[in-house]
Formats: C-alpha cells, sequence, structure tokens
C-alpha cells in the first residue's frame, strides 16, 4: 500500500516537473541560476575530478561495474535474483530515458557553458541520474535483503543514495544538464525501481503461498 501510494506521488511529481520544463516556470526558472552559479565556481582541477566521476555513470564503464556486482552477488547467494531484477531494472531504465528524451527534445544548456566532451542528444530527463538512481536503489535493496545488521543496512543506503545525488548534482556542474532535468531522473528512476521492487515482493508472495499449499496438500 505504502509503495503505491509513493508511487502515485513520485508519478505526479514527475508530470508536475515536465509541465513546468514545457511553460519554463515553477521548479524551470532555478535552472539558469543554478548553472551560472555552478559555471561560477568551475576549477580546473575540480573539472577533471568531476568529469571523471561522471563517466562512472556513463553507458561504458556503469554496465560494466553493475554486471561486476550482480554477477558476484549472484554467486555469494546462489541466486539469480540480482542478475534478474538488475536486467528488469536496467531495461527499463534505458528505454525510459529514450521515450523521455523523444517527448521532451529538450536542448541541452549551451556549449559555453558545459566541460567538454560536450553532448548532442536531448536533455530531459538526465540519463545519467535515471540510471544510477534505478541501480542505486535496486542494489541497496538486494543488499537489504540479505544484510541484517542496523550497520552495515545504513551505511548501504547512505553510500548508494549518496552515489545517485552525487552523479546527479555532476551533470548540472558540468553543464550537461539543466537541474530539472536531473530533478525528473531521480524521480523517474524512484519510481521505476518501486515498480521492479513491488513486482519482486509481489513473486514472492505468489511463491510463498503456492509452498504452503503444496505442503497443505501434501500433509493432507
Amino acid at each position: 500500500m505504502a509503495g503505491a501510494v509513493l508511487l502515485t506521488v513520485l508519478i505526479a511529481s514527475l508530470d508536475e516537473t515536465y509541465e513546468s520544463v514545457q511553460e519554463n516556470d515553477g521548479l524551470a526558472r532555478v535552472d539558469q541560476p543554478l548553472l551560472d552559479w555552478m559555471f561560477g565556481h568551475r576549477s580546473p582541477g575540480l573539472d577533471g575530478v568531476v568529469s571523471f566521476f561522471t563517466d562512472i555513470g556513463g553507458t561504458t564503464v556503469l554496465p560494466i561495474l553493475v554486471t561486476l556486482v550482480v554477477a558476484g552477488l549472484a554467486w555469494w547467494w546462489r541466486s539469480w535474483t540480482p542478475i534478474v531484477l538488475m536486467a528488469v531494472a536496467a531495461a527499463g531504465s534505458i528505454a525510459m530515458t529514450e521515450a523521455g528524451k523523444d517527448l521532451a527534445g529538450r536542448a541541452r544548456p549551451p556549449q559555453a557553458h558545459a566541460v567538454p566532451p560536450y553532448e548532442t542528444s536531448p536533455s530531459f530527463p538526465s540519463g545519467h541520474t535515471l540510471n544510477s538512481t534505478v541501480i542505486a536503489i535496486v542494489l541497496a535493496y538486494l543488499v537489504l535483503l540479505h544484510v541484517k545488521s542496523r550497520t552495515g543496512r545504513v551505511v548501504t543506503v547512505s553510500l548508494l543514495a549518496l552515489y545517485a545525488v552525487a552523479m546527479g548534482l555532476s551533470r548540472v556542474y558540468l553543464g550537461h544538464h539543466w537541474f530539472t532535468d536531473v530533478v525528473a531522473g531521480f524521480i523517474a528512476g524512484t519510481a521505476w525501481a518501486i515498480v521492479v521492487i513491488l513486482a519482486h515482493r509481489l513473486l514472492l508472495r505468489v511463491q510463498q503461498r503456492r509452498a504452503q499449499r503444496s505442503r497443505t496438500g501434501s500433509s493432507g
């Protein structure tokens, strides 16, 4: 129930963000001022560090890292669940990113305000942010299924949340996205991750009920 309510709120928030971008009002009004502020606080050294970090969330490095992590979890837990869940989550994330970009067709910030290499695909939503958010939430969920210590759970969630937030902000800092692109990425990524998790929880419940019926039938 709580998951469904949260999902409804997220969808409404995403719609509101999209409308603000289309009408250039609401949250979209902070896009240019925030980009200007980021531009004024750049330095060659920091630009290099942030560029290196944002490359981790790209289409080359991130898939490799995630594949290694989920393969390791699958081997450790002797379960295909990490691989299947992450494959579904990643496929949906990529599809949502492409669909959102095609729908909005929003131009990226001017290259004069961006750190090279420049990107030319539509800006809304931020694919780096959306994909990183989905991966972070699903990884956190997978770990929480097996890690029982309070410290381990808090550390896992905190680090993955920090990673997703930092990835989104790095896109604004580099001038590759507007702030509302990143906000949309956070919202859409969270919503899709919740759908994946709810589907998994439903599947587990169905399997448990079948197992109970099987045991009841065999005992009868």
